[in-house]
Order: C-alpha cells, then structure tokens, then sequence
C-alpha cells in the first residue's frame, strides 16, 4: 500500500511539472498566430485610434499581428460579452473601458458577464480627462462662480451630456452631488452636438474632451473652468482640477485598458503586460495620445485590478444616486 502512494504520488508531482513547463512553454511560443483585439466603439472615433495605435506598436513587439475589431453597441457591452465568452487563450483581448467595466455592472439591470469575474486585466493604457465647459457669454471664470450661478438660479441651468449613463453624464451628477448644485440634464447622441448646442446658446455647461471643446476655447468661443482630473492636465496647465477648487478627492476620467478572458495563463498576462507598458512609453505613442487629448497610464495586473476594483465603488455610488437607468 506505501509503495503505491508512493507512486501515486510521484505520478501527481510529475503531472503537475508536465503542465507546469507546457504552460511555459507556450507562453515561451505565443503568440503564434494572430491576436483579435475587440473595442467597443465604432470606427473613427478617438478610443478606436488609440487603439489602432497601441495595435500596430504592440505588433511589432510581438512579432505578430494585433488585428483590431470594431464591436459597437450596448454601451460597450456586445465587445465585452464577446471578449468574456472568449477561450481563455491570448488570442482574443478586450480594448476595456470605464463604460462596460465599471459603469455598465449598475447602469443596467442584467448583463451577460460579469466584469468582476470575467476578465483577466493586463494593463492600463490610458486617461482622457474631462474639461468643465462654458461659453464665454456666461458671467462665470471659475468653478466656485458656476455653483454660485447654480444656487441663484436652480433648475435653470443646463449641462448636455453624450447621452444617458456615459462618463461625461455621471461625471457631472458626481460634481452635482458634490457641489449641491440643481443642473439639468440634457443627454445627446455624442458631446459633439452638445457642444454646438452651447454655441448657440441653449447649453451652459457640460463635460467634454480635449478633441471636441479644444478648439472652441481656443477661438475664445468657450471656457475651460475646471478638469477631472487628479493632477492638474498637461493639455491646459492653467485649469484647476476641480479638486484644487474645493472638492478634494473628486475624480472622474474615461479610461481604457487591456484585459483578456479570466483563465488566460499568467505567463501570457504577464508578457502582454511588459510589451504593452514598453509600447505606452514610447515618445511616438505620447504624440499620437496628445492629439486625441489622452494621457498616457500603465498599471500592471494587480495594479489594474485594484483599479478597477475602486472605480466600481466610486461609480456604483454615482449610479445609484443620479438614478440613472439603460435598458
């Protein structure tokens, strides 16, 4: 009987260090074939470019293609279920973002995935901050005016979002609640139309993205009065973050990040990791970042998770308070 556990296990030990060198050796080999990265917005729009992007650099380093593939709709959610329902191999990666991962769990009342199970996160890419925006014509130069005006007149302000439960929506139902200021909204297809609908004057303020609002406030049409972000932008040094003007802790940006289907071999997490935190540092990537009006961000595994992790209690909160609500 001792000689057969014996055996026993040593055929276990031997087993385990079969499956631990394959695993090894084919993270050692990967990739081998080439690799879908699915994003979950439409061709044409920044977060597809920066992708593209960090795709081409990416392949270069892998020494194989990194194929980008446009899987619009549901707020990010037909990219997301797709990339979760993947085989946990390395060839299938989601271009993830704080829509369908830390948003989407709360906007809607069921999901096919889970995003807090679902993934395997490999690394950070990158941060878009959000500009407080209003058009010169109004009598407000800083953020403490604005609430000033608010209070003066609630109700009788309105801030134009992309739409119903995206970043720039709840961005400004955080600063609302923050502040206690009574804004309206009124959700468009996309802040572009926002923005021109506060050039004509029925918008008076909104969250928007370098890209849009930029040149506006560069021909003196607009105003930037305040940024979400955590540090001051290097896009427009001046601007206060809203932390700064007397809300300390408020943050609140459009993320994105590389994950891959949970179960993926961490020797590939790992290596997809390292190449893409080599390609966010490379000076040609930070140009191609600054003219969509995005911050380069790296994070390992872990650190990405944690990430994550704090997002879905910042914006759970932000959910349930706004009673925001997608079908």
């Amino acid at each position: 009987m001792r000689r057969f556990f014996k055996h026993l296990c040593f055929g276990f030990l031997v087993l385990a260090l079969s499956i631990t060198m394959s695993a090894e050796a084919f993270a050692q080999s990967y990739p081998a074939k080439p690799i879908r990265l699915l994003v979950p917005y439409a061709a044409g729009g920044a977060t597809d470019i920066m992708a593209r992007v960090v795709a081409q650099k990416l392949s270069e380093n892998l020494g194989q293609q990194v194929l980008v593939e446009n899987r619009a709709g549901a707020g990010g959610n037909i990219a997301a279920d797709a990339v979760a329902k993947a085989a946990p191999d390395g060839y299938t990666l989601f271009f993830g973002s704080t829509g369908p991962l830390v948003i989407n769990p709360f906007l809607y009342a069921r999901l096919s995935f889970d995003p807090a199970k679902d993934f395997a996160p490999i690394g950070l890419v990158g941060d878009m901050p959000l500009f407080l925006v209003i058009p010169v014509s109004q009598p407000v130069h800083s953020i403490k005016d604005l609430i000033a005006l608010a209070k003066a007149k609630p109700g009788k302000l309105n801030y134009a979002s992309s739409g119903i439960g995206g970043t720039t929506h709840l961005a400004m139902e955080l600063f609302k609640t923050t502040a206690g200021a009574d804004i309206l909204h009124i959700p468009y297809k996309g802040t572009a139309a926002g923005v021109a609908d506060m050039l004509a004057g029925n918008i008076q303020v909104m969250f928007d993205v370098m890209a849009t609002s930029g040149p506006h406030v560069k021909t003196g049409k607009l105003r930037f009065i305040g940024v979400t972000t955590a540090k001051r932008s290097a896009f427009a040094p001046d601007v206060p973050t809203i932390a700064e003007s007397g809300f300390p802790g408020f943050e609140a940006t459009f993320w994105t990040g590389f994950l891959a289907p949970a179960g993926t071999p961490r020797e590939i997490i790992n290596k997809l990791s390292t190449e893409l935190a080599k390609v966010i540092a490379l000076p040609e990537l930070r140009e191609s970042f600054a003219s969509l009006g995005m911050e380069p961000r790296t994070a390992n595994p872990e650190q990405f998770e944690a990430f994550i992790r704090s997002e879905s209690v910042k914006w759970a909160k932000v959910v349930r308070d706004s009673g925001a609500r997608a079908e």
